[in-house]
């Protein structure tokens, strides 16, 4: 089989395509062939060192694959050969509250899922959605479930709520997606009027240009008649933090999920300590048993991942730099 490593970090030409035997899955073990897999920026940071910068050179890298089970090991119940699945991004977290397994991520301490074959435990998988092509599908583990946990944790977003997104990744339109899925008014944030277009054909009721307007946390507290926004998507972390602890209500609750920006705080004690929120919740994407949940929400809502663009194998190396530009409206796919 054809695989991808990583090989010392610091540029995605670091990326070494590779021949190596088709593995064969071990008892409780199952055998994907992997048909997409799709980037998150996650990916990037650990190309380049700023996400968990001890990991070891030489993995497989990426998190998120679709694909169809083409053997199963010993005790194997719940696939059969010719099965769609998609994998739980942590595969150690199958419920409750978070086990501290990071390590355990795919790309981080094992290998990932940029290669044509993998072997992995039958409850790392899921079953794919019924009407979803491969592509599609690979969109789902990291992204979708990130923004999945983001709006239905421990206080769900409801009908009416308002929820603000910020940018045109991943993350950020299935968090779009979702919300007006769920009947919440959407406020998103963006770089360009073409990109305030796509988000308005999305659902966006109100999309902000923070290129023209750098203090857009105002602009979305005006918008909610000054009350401020209940729940807030927050997916560029140091760069996007100050404003967002103005936009937010006294009541909101702020989702870290990311870290776009510079690593630079720009927030000052007070304003933090006086500004619009009630909860910091920190996401670390979800287990299997959110993965399950989302599933089945999709299972009777109708929505379509957002990709940017799909590359073939053999173009990985034009999907990580696609990626790199930040130019990207949703998600970069690459298919086997």
């Amino acid at each position: 089989m054809k695989v991808y490593r990583l090989g010392r970090r610091g540029s995605i030409h670091s990326l070494g395509l590779h021949e190596e035997p088709v593995p064969r899955p071990q008892r409780g073990e199952v055998l994907v062939r992997v048909r997409a897999v799709s980037l998150n920026y996650r990916d990037l940071a650990m190309v380049y060192g700023h996400y968990f910068p001890d990991a070891p050179d030489g993995l497989i890298p990426v998190s998120d694959a679709a694909g169809e089970v083409a053997d199963v090991g010993e005790g194997v119940t719940g696939f059969a050969i010719g099965d769609r699945v998609i994998n739980v991004f942590n595969p150690r977290w199958f419920g409750g509250p978070y086990p501290g397994t990071a390590a355990y991520e795919y790309g981080t301490a094992q290998d990932g899922w940029l290669t044509q074959y993998k072997t992995v435990s039958e409850e790392s998988l899921v079953a794919m959605p019924h009407g979803m092509s491969f592509e599609q599908a690979a969109t789902l583990p990291c992204a979708a479930v990130t923004a999945w946990t983001a709006l239905t944790g421990p206080l769900p977003v409801t009908a009416g709520d308002t929820v603000l997104t910020q940018g045109t990744g991943g993350v950020s339109l299935f968090a779009l997606q979702l919300a007006k899925l769920i009947g919440a008014r959407v406020i998103a944030t963006t770089s360009s009027p073409a990109k305030a277009e796509r988000l308005t054909a999305l659902g966006a009721d109100e999309v902000i240009d923070y290129t023209s307007n750098p203090q857009w946390g105002r602009l979305a507290r005006e918008l909610t008649g000054g009350r401020g926004v209940d729940r807030i998507i927050e997916v560029g972390g140091a760069a996007t933090f100050a404003q967002t602890l103005i936009a937010g209500s006294d009541r909101a609750e702020i989702d870290a999920i990311g870290f776009l920006g510079p690593k630079d705080w720009g927030v000052e004690f007070m304003d933090l300590f006086n500004g619009g929120f009630e909860t910091i919740r920190r996401i670390r994407v979800g287990s299997r048993q959110d993965t399950q949940s989302l599933l089945r929400f999709l299972a009777r809502h109708n929505l379509e991942p957002v990709i940017d663009g799909v590359y073939p194998f053999e173009q990985t190396l034009d999907a990580w730099h696609r990626l790199d530009t930040r130019a990207n409206f949703g998600k970069v796919v690459i298919t086997l």
